[in-house]
């Protein structure tokens, strides 16, 4: 994809960021995904490039016009990084058209699915899309001429415009003739009103469905009856989403988020992106009237936003997506009176959504309605919108229990949901924590008491992923359940760091606990195996996790593989390490997988001399995660857990289906196929756990 940059042992983290989104990419291109599938890859690539632009193109843009010497540190000067990732995206783009263009539309077409623009349909079918037009769409435009002398419309993040030139008639001469006068008109698409796409009558046999975009521009001459429309173009403007909360300390910090959501429709503009058949003239003309940048101008195609592609009709076809997946029960907890007593048995490592995420809601739902449970305590930083756990602390505390709830109001655009919830909350009794100054709170942890026999006995839910029942159907994570008394006890002390003591302040001898030296014994960990390896004996790091930036411990890697040590990571995406460096990195093998579901959990291994140390965790290894933020890892010590992941990670080790190599050119090259076996992570994955179901 790309060399490496100037400074050779990392990749640059938006570079290493794109590459990711390339392997959304290959998913789509990806001839055994069924059809349906890739359009919906398309739709991730798109989405996840539109926050990319919101984010960290906004931030690049920032620093790019701050004095150079003031960036001289960085290891790419922001404007060459602009340069690169503009190159790069232009690239993804130009992939992005062909696999749509040249191989999903000619698939949906022999499927009998067929998207045809205004210039293809028969008569029949425009008498249809014009009488829809009419019904439904016309009352919702409000078409601006633009000219140099009038103030264009404010464009709003996201929304797709169309842009018309337009004749006008000459009805003096009882014909109409054009005279030379030329004029330009700009319109909103209303797809947040009426979706996307809608479906027409069919031609042949089959289906028939039409952007919303290609029905407007067929009644062009219904909205415009005193013009010739002669060429419409697409455009849309992405927005800065950062909130620059600096002083998050003063003030009322949801109140100034309620403030910053606002603001965030308003952003300076972060991309802009355009038909890239529109007159150069024309879009200068834009390019002045709007007062964008250059950097800012991104040439597109006919259409905008294919995220919307989540929401295309799939007509019942259920054999243009994946297979509907058995959520797998576990026997244990399925035959256990409650979830109490199959807890107080034995720890319950659960893997979602292989395994059903309906316990952890069970467990907590179960805890509100038992009269012996006195205390709830539990972190949110993502919640569904129709939050059953959300639901179940709120019945809690209406029956009289102490229910607290942190709630992350910074989890960037889930702010205003995470807001409505706390309130909701605060409504019933519930106690709500917001926000700590300058920290985001990103454990997944819930801590409940329970009287038994006169005392009172404590249980957790540590997880690597949200309390959130709809991403817990398309993300892998991990969840333990237990009531081990040093872990239960630990994340009781989470919860007192939350409530206003200094969490640093704080001693963990079993989690580790960002803010109370995760990065320390994380270091220490690491070390060990270094000096293991030094001293001839074995030595291996395994590390599964979403992101590795943060060059401290990107460091203490390349130390332990010249040291040695094996070090084995499986890196879904950003990843600033560069392998296979001589006498740096020549031990360090990484891959990454990408499928049918969103890769989550983060999975440290470290052999500690043959007493193997296993945790999973919140945090991913950024500097973010490590510094400025309140992450939880809890050690796996059950013995049939331990032998579970032990069993789970070598199967994401042998993939070759899903697995990409990381290398020093970020190619997202497949994991070779030796022999004829092909191992597949998440499919294998199922067929494990089912033994145990």
């Amino acid at each position: 994809m790309t060399a490496p940059d100037k400074d050779l042992r990392y990749h640059d983290r938006d570079i290493s960021w794109l590459a990711f989104n390339h392997r959304v990419l290959q998913e789509a291109a990806d001839v055994g995904v069924p059809l349906f599938e890739r359009l919906r890859f398309l739709a991730i690539f798109s989405s996840n490039l539109d926050e990319f632009f919101r984010v960290r193109v906004a931030l690049a843009r920032s620093l790019a016009s701050l004095p150079k010497h003031k960036t001289k540190k960085r290891d790419i000067e922001p404007r060459e990084l602009l340069r690169r990732i503009h190159r790069i995206v232009k690239k993804q783009q130009d992939n992005f058209g062909e696999i749509y263009r040249g191989e999903v539309l000619p698939e949906l077409n022999a499927a009998g699915i067929h998207i045809p623009t205004e210039r293809q349909i028969t008569r029949a079918q425009r008498r249809f899309v014009r009488r829809y037009f009419r019904e439904k769409v016309q009352q919702l435009l409000q078409p601006v001429i633009i000219d140099e002398e009038t103030n264009p419309p404010f464009l709003k993040n996201k929304a797709l415009y169309l842009t018309v030139q337009l004749i006008e008639k000459d009805q003096d001469r009882g014909a109409f003739r054009r005279t030379r006068r030329s004029n330009w008109a700009i319109l909103e698409i209303p797809s947040e009103v009426l979706g996307r796409f809608v479906q027409i009558p069919a031609s042949r046999r089959g289906h028939a469905v039409m952007f919303l975009d290609d029905i407007i521009r067929d009644s062009l001459p219904l909205i415009f009856p005193r013009h010739d429309p002669l060429a419409t173009y697409s455009i849309k403007l992405t927005r800065d989403a950062e909130m620059y909360l600096d002083d998050e300390t003063s003030g009322d910090l949801v109140a100034r988020i309620r403030a910053g959501i606002k603001k965030r429709h308003v952003g300076v503009p972060a991309r802009f992106l355009y038909d890239m058949d529109m007159p150069e003239g024309f879009l200068a003309f834009l390019r002045h009237s709007f007062e964008l940048s250059r950097e800012d101008l991104v040439p597109g195609g006919r259409y905008h936003n294919f995220n919307d592609f989540f929401t295309f009709p799939t007509f019942g076809r259920g054999d243009l997506e994946y297979p509907p997946q058995e959520v797998l029960k576990v026997r244990a907890l399925e035959e256990a009176p409650g979830m109490f007593e199959a807890i107080a048995a034995k720890d319950r490592l659960l893997h979602f959504p292989h395994q059903s995420f309906g316990y952890v809601t069970r467990f907590l739902c179960e805890a509100a309605a038992d009269p012996d449970v006195e205390q709830m305590f539990i972190t949110l930083y993502r919640v569904a919108s129709n939050s059953e756990i959300v639901q179940a602390l709120i019945r809690a505390a209406a029956g009289g229990k102490q229910v607290v709830a942190f709630v992350e109001v910074k989890a960037r655009f889930d702010e205003e949901l995470n807001i409505y919830w706390a309130e909701e909350m605060q409504k019933a009794g519930v106690e709500v924590l917001y926000s700590l100054p300058e920290l985001k709170v990103h454990a997944k942890v819930a801590w409940v008491t329970r009287r038994e026999n006169d005392k009172l006995r404590e249980y957790a839910y540590i997880g690597t992923g949200n309390f959130n029942e709809k991403t817990a159907r398309i993300y892998t994570d991990f969840g333990l359940l237990t009531a081990a008394p040093p872990i239960v006890t630990e994340v009781g002390r989470v919860f007192e760091g939350l409530r206003g003591q200094d969490m640093a302040d704080k001693k963990f001898k079993h989690l580790l606990v960002a803010q109370a030296g995760m990065r320390r014994e994380f270091n220490a960990l690491i070390d060990a195996e270094i000096a293991a390896a030094e001293a001839g004996e074995p030595a291996r790091i395994f590390a599964k996790m979403n992101s590795l930036e943060d060059r401290k411990m990107i460091k203490r890697l390349y130390r332990a593989s010249a040291a040695g040590v094996e070090v084995r990571l499986i890196i879904r995406g950003i990843c600033c390490l560069v392998p296979g460096l001589r006498g740096k990195s020549e031990n360090i093998r990484i891959t990454s997988i990408v499928g049918r579901y969103l890769e989550h959990p983060r999975v440290f291994v470290f052999h500690a001399g043959g007493r193997e140390k296993m945790y999973i965790a919140s945090a991913d290894w950024m500097s973010r995660n490590l510094d400025s933020r309140v992450e939880v890892a809890v050690p796996l010590y059950d013995p049939e857990v331990r032998n579970l992941m032990r069993d789970l990670m070598s199967l994401h080790e042998e993939d070759n289906v899903k697995a990409r190599i990381i290398d020093q050119r970020l190619a997202n090259r497949y994991v070779a196929v030796r022999g004829n076996t092909l191992r597949d992570a998440q499919s294998d994955t199922l067929e494990y756990l089912r033994r145990f179901s």
